[in-house]
């Protein structure tokens, strides 16, 4: 069985290939996924499924155009793992560029990851 950061490191691994369904494969039937954002971008709200988290990866790449995703730091506590990294994009409403450091925690189990949050200075995302 694959530990936490195990799994954590695959779905980045998936993220960066731009392979959704592989990491997709990786998140639980019944899921607790949520970005901690304003309710106004389209990646905002929670996700119940792989189905809906495959929406919210659509979400985000409708919204932003992501040209640097750098995971930095991988912090592993048993089946929880906090990851801090750092990504650049610009916005595709504004083309607004943006940079920020971002922290993802994670709870994994049994090999699948079971909550997330995703924590971003979305101001950056608007020149504040």
């Amino acid at each position: 069985m694959s530990t936490a950061l195990d799994v954590v490191r695959q779905g980045y691994a998936a993220f960066g290939r731009h392979d959704i369904p592989t990491l997709l494969k990786l998140v639980a039937d019944e899921v607790d996924w949520q970005e901690i954002c304003p309710g106004s971008l389209p990646y905002s709200g929670q996700r119940r499924n792989p189905a809906e988290v495959g929406e919210f990866f659509a979400a985000i790449n409708q919204a932003e155009e992501i040209t640097v995703f750098e995971p930095r730091e991988f912090i592993e506590a048993g089946e929880n793992v906090t990851v801090l990294g750092y990504l650049e994009g610009t916005a595709r409403d504004t083309e607004q560029r943006f940079q920020t450091e971002w922290v993802h925690v994670f709870t994994v189990q049994n090999s699948k990851i079971t909550r997330w949050r995703g924590f971003t200075n979305t101001a950056a995302r608007y020149g504040h």
